[in-house]
């Protein structure tokens, strides 16, 4: 979260010297003092905008406005304003992927297998909503969110292209059946991250891997929805 502040500071570091810089250049052009105000202005929001997506992740969709409930919930697990907003828009770009991947496994015979084999959408749904109820955990879960997840959506977005290719040679479906053994160790790697998250002391990480694929029902996942007031 540290992380995450640093590189906002120095991104509103970076837009103040270019509006400066902007500004000066268009005074030493001698155009009008208040025009080169206003453009120097208007350019560097419009770069402050392009920054922030990169560094916050932003998605296609509108991070969901924070609720007061929501806001004293956090402040009780002891975030921080910079802790809740970074949380916030770390669950959000989550819950994007788990969206993404859901589309991608539908699309695909194959997918949809590997997915109904390891249970992956309903275990990254129940995992989602443990987060959001300890969100003092995040760094519980850095594998699931920063790796595992994106990685999965990356890989499933992928295989459905070149799945999709009219004209496929021995190379292509060689390409298809090591992304499909890549995909499903990644829903085996989502298992263990719930596994590790709900358990304190795992005696036994492959049965309880198992027994995780088993316990939520398949039939969840296709109607849960997310809890939107993050």
């Amino acid at each position: 979260m540290k992380q995450s502040n640093t590189r906002l500071n120095i991104t509103n570091a970076l837009t103040l010297f270019v509006i400066m810089f902007i500004f000066l250049l268009m005074v030493g052009f001698e155009i009008n003092i208040f025009i080169s105000l206003l453009l120097s202005i208007a350019i560097g929001v419009l770069m402050l905008n392009l920054l922030t997506k990169t560094v916050s992740g932003h998605t296609k969709e509108r991070l969901p406005r924070l609720s007061k409930e929501k806001e004293e919930f956090y402040s009780s697990k002891g975030l921080s304003r910079e802790d809740i907003d970074y949380f916030r828009r770390t669950m959000f770009q989550a819950q994007q992927q788990i969206v993404s991947i859901e589309q991608h496994m539908q699309k695909s015979g194959k997918l949809r297998a590997i997915e109904n084999r390891n249970n992956t959408l309903a275990l990254s749904k129940e995992l989602f909503k443990d987060i959001t109820h300890e969100p003092n955990r995040l760094h519980d879960v850095d594998k699931f969110l920063y790796v595992h997840l994106p990685s999965l959506a990356d890989l499933s977005e992928k295989y459905l292209e070149i799945e999709g290719h009219k004209a496929k040679s021995k190379t292509t479906y060689d390409i298809l059946e090591k992304a499909a053994l890549t995909i499903d160790k990644m829903c085996e790697q989502i298992a263990e991250d719930y596994v590790k998250f709900k358990a304190d002391d795992i005696q036994d990480m492959s049965v309880e891997v198992e027994l995780a694929k088993r316990t939520l029902n398949h039939k969840q996942s296709d109607t849960q929805d997310f809890d939107s007031s993050i």
